[in-house]
């Protein structure tokens, strides 16, 4: 048997592995047994309160955001707790007062209140099998039911409104929508029929605003912000708290409440990894919809605890195809240090998308800085899991291979990079490129090349910068490293002994001259018929 005080008379670490994990068996028991329960795509209050699952209490900001105000629109990224946010709020109004015991809220809210209840997720309606109409109709059927209300109207919007204003008879009604974007952004690729939903979720939000008399709070929830032409014509007395400072914290793990919640959790992995706080902030914290106070992705969180290996999980739920399609066409790739304003960040066309502002609202970029003076934000990727993942898709789809996975073809390149062994860095790139699918060898000028050089760089995390500007022309590739600064000219189907002749005629190294790392000048000429690099010429600048 093994003795409870071991750990007092013995260093563990020098005794065989048994005594080592028994000591651990004993010290930590609740990661053994895996007693918490985290809730992992689990969107109702009710099913965590009542069946034991880890709850990061957020009723006090829900507090907050029921007694000051009426109407609402709120924008986060998908599995960022809006529809849990909905439902707490749902479970809130109809005075579920045993489920919020011993939470901030408990006896601060009257729970004598009740009011009838009208939540719709446009997530899980039918619109694909129904047609929206269709779907609509019959969500409103079923809710009109469950308040035991008749519906006489024919239209979907006359009948939205006849439900709330019969649903308000006695108490003013709550309406709470979740995935409201749904319909259109489903259909992103078909324009037409995007559009056509579009009018149809206009008619539908219209009779809200005359509304007023019958309705107790109202709060529209979704991913993307569709701008006010559309949409939000009717609908301008909303609030909407996307980039509230009040709000920012209102979904999504602050630091804070990472540490307090699952300080046990932390606690344990320590003992084996000291830093690991900082590398779960690394991984999942970053995101920031108020420029005050950055959060973890919820669901990347739980995952990790659940399981505590780093892996993309928020980004492998929903891979962005459609975004990296539009990305493509755009011959976008850069998404770093973004500069936009305010009415850019959060409009969205359907017609005439634009990457950066659709990254943003989908939770691929998120907000660093905000400049008061010209009143822009500077947008970035969140955190590792975001830059990696997308860097990867990037990658892949520019090189038009599928899946995107590009670890095994750039693996020997970050060794190569900073050991300056340049014939290691060209084999690197030619295995990238040379996995390129046939179609993408139709391009004619080498800006495909730059991108892909760009991109695969990127994705190991050097220092790369494109068309760097001096005072006598801008150098195509720019990277830096501990030990090396390189300067690279690339071209197509052309020499590369004129393209190194161009970074020395240039002087593009000239502004580094000062800087104590090795310096190199390396021209790059890429074949179009071999499809690699053909030849390479470099030369170190003293």
């Amino acid at each position: 048997m093994l003795d409870p005080k071991a750990d007092e008379k013995v260093n563990i670490h020098c005794k065989p592995s048994f005594y080592r994990i028994m000591a651990f068996y004993f010290l930590y028991p609740t990661f053994i047994s895996m007693a918490k329960k985290y809730p992992i795509g689990i969107q109702s209050f009710s099913e965590i309160r009542n069946n034991n699952y880890h709850y990061v209490d957020k009723t006090e900001r829900i507090h907050e955001l029921v007694s000051t105000g009426k109407f609402y629109f709120l924008s986060r990224p998908r599995r960022f707790g809006k529809s849990l946010l909905l439902n707490t709020i749902e479970e809130l109004f109809r005075g579920k007062k045993q489920l919020f015991d011993g939470l901030w809220i408990s006896d601060k809210w009257d729970w004598t209140q009740k009011h009838p209840i009208i939540h719709i997720s446009f997530s899980d309606i039918g619109v694909n099998t129904l047609g929206l109409i269709e779907a609509i109709t019959k969500v409103l059927s079923e809710i009109a039911t469950e308040l035991a209300i008749t519906l006489s109207a024919t239209s979907y919007d006359q009948q939205f409104k006849e439900l709330i204003q019969k649903a308000a008879v006695n108490e003013n009604v709550v309406v709470l929508i979740d995935e409201y974007d749904k319909p259109i952004i489903d259909f992103l690729d078909d324009v037409e029929k995007a559009e056509w939903h579009l009018q149809i979720m206009k008619n539908f939000y219209s009779i809200i605003k005359g509304a007023d008399a019958y309705i107790r709070f109202f709060i529209l929830a979704g991913v993307s912000r569709f701008s006010k032409v559309s949409i939000f014509s009717d609908l301008n007395n909303l609030n909407d708290i996307t980039l509230s400072t009040r709000f920012g914290t209102l979904a999504g793990i602050t630091q804070e409440e990472l540490e307090n919640n699952f300080a046990t959790d932390i606690s344990t992995l320590k003992v084996t990894n000291p830093k690991i706080l900082d590398e779960i902030k690394l991984w999942y914290n970053g995101y920031s919809w108020d420029n005050i106070t950055k959060v973890y992705n919820p669901f990347s969180v739980l995952n990790f605890m659940a399981e505590p290996v780093f892996r993309n999980y928020w980004f492998a739920t929903g891979s962005p195809g459609f975004l990296i399609k539009k990305i493509r066409l755009a011959g976008e790739y850069n998404f770093e240090n973004i500069q936009m304003n305010e009415r850019v960040l959060g409009n969205f066309d359907i017609e005439n998308t634009i990457p950066a502002p659709l990254l943003f609202q989908t939770g691929y970029l998120t907000i660093k800085s905000y400049n008061k003076v010209t009143r822009t934000y500077t947008l970035d990727y969140p955190n590792q899991e975001v830059r990696d993942s997308l860097l990867d898709n990037l990658l892949s789809a520019y090189r038009g291979v599928f899946p995107a996975d590009s670890a095994s073809e750039t693996g020997e390149l970050l060794l190569a990079i900073n050991q300056g062994d340049v014939a290691a860095i060209i084999r690197a790139l030619n295995a990238v490129i040379s996995s390129m699918s046939y179609n993408h060898w139709c391009a004619d000028t080498e800006s495909i090349f730059r991108i892909i050089t760009y991109l695969t760089f990127k994705k190991i995390g050097v220092d790369i910068y494109t068309e760097v500007h001096n005072h006598k022309g801008r150098c195509d590739v720019l990277i830096k490293t501990d030990k090396f600064i390189y300067v690279m000219e690339l071209k197509l189907n052309g020499n590369a002994g004129d393209a190194l002749q161009q970074v020395v005629n240039s002087q593009y190294l000239q502004p580094y001259m000062a800087d104590s790392r090795k310096k190199i000048a390396l021209g790059i000429n890429f074949s179009q018929e071999a499809r690699q690099v053909d030849e390479y010429k470099m030369e170190v600048i003293i």
